[in-house]
């Protein structure tokens, strides 16, 4: 059976609501537009879902040369897609520290109001470069704002697999938006990720770098922000769990750079 791209996600904030896509340039730090801003605290300390659900509330939109923010409410702030150097910010993800720029007083303003606490959006420019973990990403790889790698891909024959025990255990299904891939295929078997290493998708070559532990945030409703938990991470750590905890998807780093389509297939070399 082919195996193929059945959607593409980007997420330029990381932890706030992602935009489908037909088609997408992947590029040396994962898909065109990906994760490049950030929401930080007063430390400059990265915020997502995990200490802010409500996150997931907040649409993001490419409008031209623009990115659009729109609430829960219906209001909505405007920034530019690729902002023009200004103050720069140490920013700490992880164990990372990342040049990044501030944005714009406004959006600033908007994410406090609809968070309920003091947070800058900023943005990573090219000229700052964040390395991925160097015991898996062999060739000094680097990612924007996401967790730790450029591309995380999902199945989606896995994701039903999981439904289907979690159902089985009492349990709601869940939607793919939970585990906020950017590539999810189809026609797979189920869990058969976990074998791929040297993947072409279309024109475009990735590796594998290491399987996608998950985190909390799979428990979070990514329409309403309401974390609904414990699933599906109670079903997952009956048969998914490892040393990278309790796995669903798997992350890439890219080798040849081109357009990555619905409809690509992909191939496991």
């Amino acid at each position: 059976m082919t195996i193929t791209v059945s959607n593409i996600n980007i997420f330029p904030v990381k932890s706030l609501r992602g935009i489908s896509l037909t088609q997408s340039a992947l590029t040396s730090r994962g898909l065109a537009h990906d994760r490049r801003f950030l929401l930080v605290d007063d430390d400059d300390d990265f915020i997502t879902q995990r200490e802010q659900p409500l996150m997931a509330t907040i649409a993001t939109a490419i409008d031209g040369d623009q990115l659009v923010f729109t609430s829960a409410f219906g209001d909505q702030v405007v920034v530019p897609l690729a902002p023009s150097p200004a103050q720069t910010r140490k920013v700490v993800v992880w164990d990372s520290v990342v040049d990044a720029h501030a944005v714009s007083k406004e959006a600033d303003a908007f994410f406090s109001e609809h968070l309920g606490a003091s947070t800058r959006l900023v943005y990573m420019p090219d000229s700052s470069e964040r390395r991925c973990n160097a015991e898996y990403a062999k060739n000094n790889e680097i990612v924007s704002f996401a967790d730790g790698y450029p591309v995380l891909i999902a199945n989606d024959a896995s994701l039903d697999d999981l439904n289907t025990r979690i159902v089985a255990n009492g349990g709601a299904a869940v939607g793919m938006e939970r585990f906020r891939a950017n590539i999810v295929v189809t026609g797979a078997t189920a869990w058969a990720e976990d074998g791929w290493r040297d993947i072409h998708v279309g024109s475009t070559q990735l590796r594998f770098a290491k399987p996608c532990g998950r985190c909390q945030v799979t428990t979070t409703d990514q329409t309403t922000g309401e974390v609904r938990g414990p699933e599906p991470l109670v079903t997952l750590s009956e048969y998914r769990d490892s040393e990278h905890g309790v796995r669903f998807g798997i992350n890439v780093v890219p080798v040849v750079l081109a357009e990555v389509r619905v409809g690509d297939p992909l191939v496991n070399s």
